[in-house]
């Protein structure tokens, strides 16, 4: 005999549910509608908001409040949204806390939230830089901080160890990566990477390199020349680390130039002259963060590119230590360690020490032009203007079309939409870099597509940092990290003083991490908020006081490269060793004295007052005239050589 599928008790538990389901649908809907919009977790004591969406008719005016353990907050109506507000919620209790709609002594509707300890908000971001100071690697100490966020969002217990460790994945990194603004910043980067690899492939970059080298007469010219073409491979650091380095390195052996200072002035130029051109690599980074750290700030409407744009006049340290690296090479003055390496080459010949450990110095093998490519400047310059062009045009097109053709300038470019002009420029770049290699048949298709492909590849490691920073600082959204700083330095903490604490801070993190843009992925998200929080708690708001907010930017960037800079752990540091020939240790130890002399005159000489309302132009005025000063005072003049056999022969071969 066949079973029934479905027995006469089973039936009836089935109605039964079934009429209970419709019973309850009203009552759920009615939840539903009226659902408290409250954060979860909030913080012991910390202010939060708590949002109540309904009409008018929902109470009498005057009448609705919520409760929180106790105490009665007055709700606001706001007619436009339709939701009643209250941003002054506090809960000094921890654990579960309840939260009550009430009115008229009522409770209309109720719901509850976690309540933690403020310092429990700062574990991700400090564990973050703690695990990166330790292990020296930025990617799992910011993933680590994600981790730990999402634990702390969740509760401590051994479930939400292992439901924190997916939630960062699943939900703060895919979060990271599903808002439209950060794919275009990944999809700009990765584009200008790829022109780099065909622009260096079809030998339009050794152009540039050719056409200079020319000048290089005297081993003051020689170093002059090396600064010059660093400063004009402004797109890329590695690009131009690389490509100056390994180009210049047999011409300022032949000039009696130590690897020492070669490897300085490589250095010095490559990252510090990223940071603070207009369309590089590094710039979709810095304005992608730039866009998470503002985009939640009340009361700030500027974009993040016209951010980036105010706050360039105020890096003093990469802006001082360019002038630097010319002044020494023009004045042919010398100090320290540096002084010991430069008459070593210049009495012996000797471009390295005795003791010197050089490891093979990196070629970018990948990127190397086909034999007997010609080296045709034209094919780099090209790509460069309409990579940059194409980024202006597309600002001023879309800030046309938000503001209309007759706003200021300044207006057009600040409400223009920086992601799809980036884009747009950056696309075109490749486009024209493709176009003129395969038209004058330098590079078939497939090499084309290869060097572009060599070229993004060197982008994806910044870009997973990107989307870890990223995530990062929605963990600290959602743990209100900011709002607890504030609360805690807010009130002792003098906003003029704020961008110079900020450059420091990036130093030491740069400097104990060897990475500027890990750097700046955990503490740009992090400090601004934190910096617009204490103009407002001092009433410093108004356009007047920007200039603290864009110091504050310059001063993750800056502090950022200077620690950078004088890190031995530095990947730039490194390249620079290795692609000038330089014992890496010998490089760090003459670099550093240089180094600390420009970071420590741009933060006493243009920090500092900037954030007390000096103009930028007098910081860097100042600070130029005090690095000239110093050099003539300290320095120790060096002879100027000229290129001879004897040299060429002492010339330690690479």
């Amino acid at each position: 005999m066949t079973r029934p599928l479905v027995t006469l008790p089973g039936m009836r538990a089935l109605f039964i549910g079934i009429g209970l389901f419709v019973l309850m649908m009203p009552t759920a809907l009615g939840q539903e509608q009226g659902a408290i919009d409250v954060p979860d977790p909030v913080l012991n004591g910390i202010e939060f908001s708590v949002t109540v969406p309904g009409d008018s008719s929902l109470a009498a005016p005057g009448t609705l409040a919520v409760r929180v353990g106790g105490r009665t907050v007055p709700l606001e109506y706001n007619a436009d949204a339709e939701e009643w507000i209250s941003e002054e919620v506090t809960t000094a209790s921890g654990g579960t806390v309840s939260v009550d709609v009430v009115s008229n002594g009522e409770v209309l509707r109720s719901t509850s939230t976690r309540s933690i300890p403020g310092w429990l908000s700062l574990l991700p971001p400090l564990l973050a830089i703690g695990m990166a100071l330790v292990y020296r690697k930025v990617v799992p100490a910011l993933f680590f901080g994600v981790w730990i966020g999402a634990v702390t969002a969740i509760s401590f217990t051994p479930w939400a160890l292992f439901k924190g460790l997916l939630d960062a994945f699943e939900v703060y990194v895919l979060d990271a990566m599903a808002n439209p603004d950060h794919v275009a910043i990944i999809l700009f980067s990765l584009m200008i990477g790829g022109m780099v690899g065909i622009i260096s492939k079809n030998g339009g970059t050794l152009g540039i390199v050719e056409r200079l080298t020319g000048f290089a007469s005297d081993s003051r010219r020689g170093q002059m020349v090396t600064g010059v073409l660093g400063v004009s491979i402004f797109f890329d650091d590695y690009a131009n680390t690389l490509i100056v380095g390994n180009t210049m390195r047999p011409v300022t052996d032949r000039l009696r130039v130590s690897r020492e200072k070669l490897a300085y002035v490589v250095d010095s130029t490559a990252a510090p002259i990223s940071t603070v051109a207009l369309v590089t690599t590094w710039i979709g980074y810095q304005v992608g963060l730039l866009g998470t750290a503002i985009e939640n700030i009340e009361g700030f409407s500027q974009g993040a590119y016209s951010v980036f744009l105010n706050s360039l006049p105020y890096n003093f340290y990469p802006f001082l230590a360019l002038l630097f690296v010319f002044l020494v090479a023009y004045t042919g003055l010398d100090f320290g360690p540096m002084l010991e390496a430069e008459e070593r080459a210049r009495d012996t010949g000797k471009v390295l020490g005795d003791d010197a450990n050089v490891d093979e110095a990196a070629e970018g093998e990948e990127l190397e032009p086909p034999e007997g490519t010609p080296y045709r400047a034209v094919n780099a310059v090209i790509p460069i203007v309409v990579l940059v062009g194409g980024v202006l045009v597309g600002l001023y097109a879309t800030g046309v079309q938000a503001v209309g053709a007759d706003a200021s300038l300044s207006d057009i470019i600040g409400e223009a939409n920086s992601y799809t002009a980036l884009m747009w420029g950056s696309l075109l770049g490749v486009v024209v870099a493709a176009a003129l290699s395969l038209g004058q048949g330098i590079l078939d298709l497939e090499q084309t597509v290869e060097a572009w492909y060599e070229g993004l590849k060197s982008m994806l490691f910044a870009m997973i940092i990107l989307v870890l920073a990223w995530s990062l600082s929605n963990i600290t959204e959602v743990l209100h990290t900011a709002d607890y700083l504030v609360s805690v330095l807010g009130e002792w903490l003098p906003p003029g003083v704020v961008p110079a604490i900020i450059f420091v801070l990036a130093a030491a993190t740069a400097f104990a991490t060897g990475s500027s843009w890990g750097t700046m992925g955990i503490l740009m998200p992090l400090v601004i908020p934190l910096v617009w929080a204490v103009l407002v708690q001092n009433g410093m708001d108004a356009p007047t006081h920007y200039h603290i907010l864009y110091s504050s930017v310059s001063c993750v960037l800056a502090g950022s490269v200077w620690g950078d800079h004088c890190s031995p752990i530095s990947d730039t540091t490194i390249l620079s060793s290795m692609a000038s020939g330089c014992d890496h240790i010998e490089h760090v130890r003459t670099q550093l004295p240089y180094a600390l002399t420009v970071g420590t005159v741009a933060i006493l000489f243009g920090t500092l007052p900037a954030g007390f309302g000096m103009h930028w132009s007098i910081g860097l005025i100042v600070g130029a005239i005090l690095l000239g000063g110093l050099l003539w005072t300290i320095g120790t003049p060096v002879e100027t050589a000229s290129p001879s056999r004897e040299t060429a022969d002492a010339t330690v071969e690479m």
